[in-house]
């Protein structure tokens, strides 16, 4: 991987775990969801006609992608309910590389070196540590946190090959962002518009920023995912769990335990290894 495209990737995995912690620090973390969601289709709406649109034959993938990132919103919401960021956020994203990893070996006949299998086994016992230190009320959230990591894992390797075959990264990208945030939009004004209106007033920059935030995150990573192998692409991303320990400790508040400490420096040394592999 060049240094130009490792550089982008860290700097996609820093955006990622900071518009989480966004989702993680407000007061309503669904309908925060819903605004970081609106917020980048509204960006994506003001984009999308100064740019190459994507091939036809990228049109299934986007879709699949857009409904698999439409679950991931909602879990990631109720995942957040039930447990610290510092503990959800590296059992989602620590365990997403790993079966995208087992995924392309198995299925798509992408083989791992021996190297890269000792960072699946890093990754495994991260996350094998942090499941086992979770707290009896932590425990809603950290079942959650498995589907997440399987959604994840769908749509990074769909959006791998979609993003391709889209030629046009960037728009790929902006309509991932509209088909996702359209929907969520339409469900908060048709369930709890008054609510949702009235949250939306007071807290409208977690929209702009939180919005921003996750087009550019995963923009930047689709990107690279046109210049480098999807699952190293995809491990180098779980850098983010170092930010976002640190996001966790310093704004949110959240004491982090030897043990996390330990298991996230685990699984960032392992997603660190899969990718060099």
């Amino acid at each position: 991987m060049s240094l130009d495209v490792f550089a982008v990737v860290l700097l996609a995995a820093l955006l990622h775990a900071s518009w989480n912690a966004i989702v993680k620090g407000a007061s309503d973390k669904l309908l925060t969801t819903v605004l970081v969601a609106a917020g980048s289709a509204v960006i994506a709406i003001v984009a999308l006609p100064f740019l190459p649109q994507p091939t036809l034959a990228s049109w299934p993938y986007l879709g699949v992608s857009a409904v698999l990132q439409l679950g991931a919103y909602l879990l990631l919401a109720r995942a957040y309910r039930g447990a610290d960021m510092s503990q959800i956020y590296p059992l989602m994203r620590g365990t997403a590389p790993l079966l995208v990893a087992l995924v392309g070996t198995f299925a798509l006949g992408d083989h791992l070196a021996p190297a890269g299998w000792i960072g699946v086994a890093l990754i495994c016992g991260g996350v094998l540590s942090l499941a086992l230190g979770a707290r009896q009320a932590d425990m809603a959230g950290v079942r959650l946190a498995m589907p997440s990591a399987l959604v994840i894992a769908a749509y990074t390797l769909i959006d791998g090959v979609g993003v391709r075959l889209s030629e046009a990264a960037v728009a790929y990208n902006l309509w991932l962002c509209l088909l996702t945030g359209a929907p969520l939009l339409a469900w908060a004004l048709a369930k709890r518009r008054a609510e949702f209106l009235t949250y939306a007033r007071t807290n409208a920059v977690y929209g702009a920023v939180g919005g921003f935030g996750t087009l550019a995150a995963y923009g930047l990573a689709l990107w690279a995912m046109t210049k480098a192998p999807v699952a190293a692409v995809a491990a180098l991303r779980e850098t983010s769990i170092l930010f976002a320990a640190a996001i966790a400790a310093i704004f949110l508040r959240e004491k982090l335990t030897p043990i996390r400490l330990l298991a996230c420096a685990v699984i960032a040394v392992g997603a660190a290894t899969l990718r060099l592999a």
